[in-house]
This record gives C-alpha cells, sequence and structure tokens, in this order.
C-alpha cells in the first residue's frame, strides 16, 4: 500500500474514533464537594456513600482527609475504597497544611513542592484538573505586591502542572487571599490562559458582587469547572454588599440549586452557545436544616429536572 494512503488512512480512523467518542462523551459531567458541615464534615467516606445514595458518580473533596487517614501514600488503597463506594474523583483540593500563602515569596519553593506532590496524586485516580484555593485574608486584603506574587507564582506552578499533563485551575473564595473582580481579572491577565485555569463558583462569585453570568462570558473556556450553589434572591446579579463572614450554621449565605439567587437557567444558555464542556460541581458548605444527603440531592432533581442535566 502507498505510504501516503496508509497514513491518510490511519489519521482518518483517528479523527473518526475522537469525533465518535466526542459524541459519546456528555458535554457536562457531574459531581459533588462532599465536605459539607452538618454531618458529612467529619467522615468522607459516608458523604461519598450519602453523595452516591443522592444520585451522584463523582465526588470532590480536600487532600487533608486522606492525610488524617494516612492515605496520601497509598493510592491503591484509597482506589479500592472509591470502587467499593462506586465513585470517582472530579479532583482534590489543596488545602491545610499545605502551604497556600501564594502572595509570599519566600514560601514559592514550599508551594510548588506541596502542589506538584498532589497533582501527582490525583493523576493516580485519573482527574485532568487541579483545583486550589489560596490562603486566607489578611485584613488589610490583597494589596498590588501581593497580586504581582501571587500571579508570578501561579504562572510558574501552573507550568509545572501543565507538564505533568493536568490543568491548573484556581478558584476565587470569598474570605481568601483571591476573592474579588480586580484580583481575578489582574490574575487572569497576568498569566498564560495554557498554565492558569478558573473554577468558577457562583455562590462566592456572587456573594463578590459579580454576577457569575457575566463572568462565564468574560473567561469563556477558560473555566474548567463550575462549582454549583445558590444564594439569596436579593443577591442575584451580585451583592450590593460584602459580607464580611458567614455564619454558615445559623445564617448561612449559599444554598440549594433553585433558591434564587443565581441565574442558572441564563448560564446554562451560555454554555450551551459556546459548547463549553467541563465538570458542574455542587457544593454546599452547610446544610443546617437538613441533613447534607436531602441538600444534595436537591440540587441533583434541579440539575435533571429544571437544567435538564442527566451527567
Amino acid at each position: 500500500m502507498n505510504p501516503n494512503r496508509r497514513d491518510l488512512l490511519k489519521y482518518s480512523a483517528a479523527f473518526a474514533a475522537a469525533q465518535a467518542w466526542a459524541a459519546s462523551s456528555p458535554r457536562y459531567r457531574v459531581g459533588i464537594t462532599t465536605n459539607t458541615r452538618g454531618g458529612w464534615e467529619q467522615d468522607v467516606f459516608l458523604s461519598f456513600r450519602e453523595a452516591k445514595e443522592a444520585g451522584y458518580g463523582n465526588v470532590e473533596t480536600f487532600i487533608h482527609y486522606f492525610m488524617k487517614l494516612e492515605l496520601y501514600d497509598k493510592p491503591k488503597e484509597l482506589q479500592k475504597r472509591m470502587d467499593e463506594i462506586g465513585v470517582k474523583f472530579v479532583t482534590i483540593s489543596n488545602g491545610a497544611p499545605m502551604e497556600t500563602h501564594f502572595e509570599d515569596p519566600a514560601r514559592h519553593e514550599r508551594i510548588y513542592a506541596d502542589h506538584l506532590r498532589l497533582v501527582r496524586f490525583i493523576k493516580h485516580f485519573g482527574c485532568t484538573h487541579l483545583k486550589i484555593n489560596m490562603g486566607p485574608r489578611r485584613p488589610t486584603g490583597t494589596t498590588d505586591e501581593d497580586l504581582k506574587h501571587m500571579a508570578h507564582s501561579l504562572e510558574e506552578l501552573g507550568k509545572r502542572i501543565a507538564a505533568e499533563g493536568v490543568k491548573f485551575a484556581v478558584h476565587a473564595h470569598m474570605w481568601n487571599q483571591f476573592e474579588n473582580r480586580r484580583e481575578i481579572d489582574f490574575v487572569m491577565r497576568n498569566t498564560d490562559p495554557k498554565h492558569v485555569w478558573f473554577v468558577l463558583d457562583t455562590g462566592h462569585i456572587t456573594m463578590a458582587g459579580i454576577d457569575p453570568v457575566e463572568l462565564a462570558r468574560t473567561l469563556g473556556h477558560r473555566i474548567v469547572e463550575f462549582h454549583m450553589k445558590d444564594t439569596k434572591p436579593e443577591t442575584r446579579g451580585g451583592a450590593k454588599s460584602r459580607l464580611e463572614r458567614m455564619d454558615g450554621m445559623n445564617d448561612p449565605c449559599f444554598f440549594p440549586l433553585g433558591n434564587g439567587g443565581v441565574d442558572f437557567k441564563g448560564l446554562k444558555a451560555h454554555l450551551d452557545g459556546i459548547g463549553w464542556q467541563g465538570w458542574l460541581t455542587v457544593e454546599l458548605d452547610t446544610s443546617p436544616w437538613r441533613p447534607p444527603k436531602e441538600s444534595a440531592r436537591i440540587s441533583r432533581e434541579y440539575l435533571a429536572k429544571t437544567l435538564k442535566i442527566a451527567g
């Protein structure tokens, strides 16, 4: 056979296989973050089991759970536990006791070492992105100098993580170093889209005074994952004032989907329109009035019945 024809057939077959995979792969992959206070925060495997019972096949959590259980160096043992429950990981987030003070150049080498170790751990479970939070916010806020150091360290770490074949995504979070639109715009503008991606949390973005639908339009395909949680109806389009701290078990600001503070229909219409693909990860920081499993089920039903997302 002519070598050129053989190559053409090979590439045509590969292209057809890729098209078939894309056609069979769901645009939206649904998961849930399970460290919900009110019943799930003490037993990570209970949270996984109950999430499965509530209709989720994919879970997200924080590395400190596996550090405490001495499973951080035992991926095969952890995989066995996951298989027994019947769930897979969306990703595993960073957090204490890892170093997360990205604004401090003296801590950057420790940050790189800690996060590359985590990346190599999550690769055992087929995770394709690492989602991170930054450290707690100082009373004086985040300065321009802080932002320069943060962007530099995120870019450098993102390069190293990209070399591992994993996407690196930063999560804007109320009451952390990386919270508001000024900070988001600076970091996104001063990092390479190939190295630093974004996790858009609909609840935290709303409470930071930002419309999550507008931010999704701005960042587009740079978003690899949405954390899906709702807020009070009066915060729709962005809270009008900054909440200094959440009393999650007595006066929460985050709720199961359908509460009315986030325009999820508008968000999905935009994502449909641009052909976005990725993770929609339900999250509820606290569940003070009902067991976490029931809150999880409410959000799962909203995704299925209102947004028509099976995942």
